[in-house]
């Protein structure tokens, strides 16, 4: 049922926009701008900067032949498989906007079923991951990554990660005394970045924010090879600072 516009009403009207919104979803393979206005009823003279609102703020795309079809924002409203890979997608986007930011390759990472996973990562030819040369999994104790993570944890639960993965000297910087990396996560700040200079690896310095969303257990964190470790405090600020807009793309 095509609407009808009254005088009085403004063309950016929600009515009008969800109609719009309703026309796109329906056509999987892309609709244009003509048949937009012949199923919704509404004049191409309101329709034209309808549509140029509503690709402004990604809830359409215009493709190659011109047609619109739905855009990440009017996905990331929705569940299921679909939204799942619109939310990854925007949150790799924003994690590579980091990278560019800090200058260093940055890891999305959570504690899932008792164990630390990286879910995502930014790095790149000047910002180099870290060398996985022990499993992250056997290594919370020694990673700025593992140990961020077991501070949200309680005495509990850390006892229990730790009867799984028992704790090993993977460097002469490496605590291995259970008593003393309970003590250091206890008296870790909240708001400070966790750090790891060079516990996990020889050659490599690292930060480590907590992200908070819900219940999940997670933290937002960074590397730089050891030539680059006086930038290392000032790149942990900047992710600091930046890690709440992670958290709403986590949440969303």
């Amino acid at each position: 049922m095509a609407l009808k516009p009254e005088p009085t009403a403004p063309f950016h009207s929600v009515q009008y926009v969800l109609r719009v919104l309703e026309t796109v979803s329906k056509h999987g393979g892309g609709v244009t701008d003509v048949q937009i206005a012949r199923e919704t009823g509404l004049p191409t003279g309101h329709l034209a900067p309808m549509l140029a609102m509503l690709r402004r703020e990604g809830y359409v795309e215009q493709v190659a032949d011109g047609a619109y079809v739905i855009g990440d924002s009017l996905i990331l409203l929705g569940s299921g498989a679909t939204r799942q890979q619109a939310l990854e997608a925007k949150l790799q986007e924003t994690l590579t906007e980091l990278r560019d930011s800090v200058g260093a390759a940055v890891y999305i990472s959570r504690y899932i079923d008792g164990e630390v996973k990286i879910t995502q990562f930014a790095a790149g030819p000047r910002t180099p991951a870290v060398n996985e040369w022990v499993d992250f999994r056997s290594a919370a104790h020694a990673s700025a990554v593992g140990k961020c993570l077991l501070t949200q944890l309680d005495q509990n639960g850390r006892r229990d990660h730790l009867s799984r993965h028992k704790i090993a000297r993977l460097t002469s910087r490496t605590i291995t005394s259970e008593q003393l990396l309970f003590s250091k996560l206890d008296s870790q700040p909240p708001t400070v970045p966790v750090l790891d200079l060079q516990e996990y690896a020889v050659g490599t310095v690292c930060a480590a924010v907590p992200l908070t969303a819900g219940a999940s257990v997670g933290c937002l964190a960074l590397s730089l090879p050891i030539e680059h470790a006086h930038r290392l405090r000032s790149a942990a600020d900047t992710l600091n600072r930046r890690a709440a807009p992670v958290v709403l793309s986590l949440a969303i």
